[in-house]
């Protein structure tokens, strides 16, 4: 009947506790810090309704990664419960641990199979399997975690313009591309390699958020000397940039421009390119030939590219289509059932730092 309350949406603290898994001093702990504020009744007795739940989901999912209390209590506090961005970095832990640990049992059934047949397993695979099953390998729950963090709410505060000069600069990352960071009006703006210039807003002295995308900057600052290096964090990730002189970034910038108006591809480029494509088609893939933050993105997709690339059919055929204002190799590829662009590029080491695919009309 309307007006009436729904016991079933209340929880007693006992009931509580036992189906979260904490203890009814937890919970009071956790009211003490602010982060919970449970319905008293009449006769002072504590109810906990949806908010609640959801809020200790986020707390208890914080610790599981290895987070202090004290730390959850300021991250949480002053934010309302966010349960779908909790719940979407749980599904992508869950997910990229779900394909590591599937590659890791690949890799020992198919030794063991080499065991049985009196075969020598190489130290190459070895080496595989131990850092497959190293759970605390920059684990998805360490990914995750700083996905959580870098896509909070954030605020913006005042600083000292003065600072900003020794912010301003080019730095550049693994992959050659280069951030220019500088000043506008008001404060501070960056433009990466072939990207829009997009404004950043300061959160403590060196770091700076953007509003445009989730993500931030942390300017390595050592007493009153100039910036060497840049961080940047985003998709659970933190890439680091180091300052390079303003002859240097020109010469990059002039190679680049080189490359694209001459259509040149990378050394290997059409080897890489359909290395890449019978492994993604055979849901297997050599990570060692990746950088890290596109291995684990990969390890999330491999299922959802590899039904793609079955739909899709074999290849018939593929052309190169230039060089993108990245600097990524741009190709169109011909499957039997359709047509599909595929972009790569590399790091400095010579290891595929990005990988892009969409269909095309």
């Amino acid at each position: 009947m309307a007006g009436q309350n729904n016991d079933h949406s209340w929880l007693s603290a006992a009931e509580c506790a036992n189906r979260m898994g904490v203890t009814v001093r937890a919970l009071r702990l956790y009211e003490v810090r602010g982060l919970i504020k449970p319905r008293r009744t009449g006769k002072n007795w504590r109810l906990y309704g949806v908010s609640d739940i959801a809020r200790l989901h986020e707390i208890l999912a914080l610790k599981r990664m290895g987070l202090s209390l004290a730390h959850i209590t300021r991250l949480l506090a002053g934010h309302a419960v966010d349960l779908d961005r909790i719940l979407a970095m749980q599904q992508a832990a869950l997910i990229a641990l779900q394909a590591r640990v599937e590659e890791g049992l690949a890799l020992i059934r198919s030794s063991r199979c080499r065991i049985a047949a009196g075969e020598t397993i190489a130290i190459h695979d070895l080496v595989n399997i131990a850092r497959e099953t190293d759970m605390t390998h920059d684990t998805a729950d360490a990914i995750a975690w700083r996905r959580y963090e870098q896509t909070r709410p954030r605020t913006e505060v005042s600083i000292d313009p003065a600072l900003y000069p020794r912010y301003v600069g080019n730095y550049r990352f693994p992959d050659g591309s280069i951030m220019t960071v500088s000043i506008r009006e008001g404060g501070l703006a960056t433009q990466l390699t072939g990207q829009n210039q997009l404004d950043i807003f300061p959160e403590a002295g060196n770091l700076f958020f953007y509003r445009a995308v989730l993500a931030q900057l942390s300017f390595a600052v050592e007493n009153r000397g100039p910036v060497e290096s840049l961080i940047l964090h985003q998709n659970g990730y933190e890439q680091t940039a180091r300052r390079i002189d303003d002859h240097l970034a020109h010469e990059i910038a002039f190679e680049l421009e080189s490359r694209i108006r001459d259509k040149r591809a990378v050394a290997g480029s059409e080897d890489r390119l359909l290395g890449l494509i019978g492994q993604a088609a055979r849901g297997e893939y050599d990570f060692d030939q990746m950088t890290e933050p596109l291995a684990v993105a990969t390890r999330e997709q491999a299922q959802m590219v590899k039904a793609d690339l079955e739909k899709a059919g074999a290849v018939k055929g593929h052309v190169f289509k230039g060089v993108s204002s990245e600097g990524w190799d741009v190709y169109e590829v011909a499957f039997e059932n359709e047509t599909m662009e595929w972009r790569f590029i590399l790091a400095d080491d010579g290891r595929m730092s990005g990988a892009w695919i969409r269909p095309l009309p």
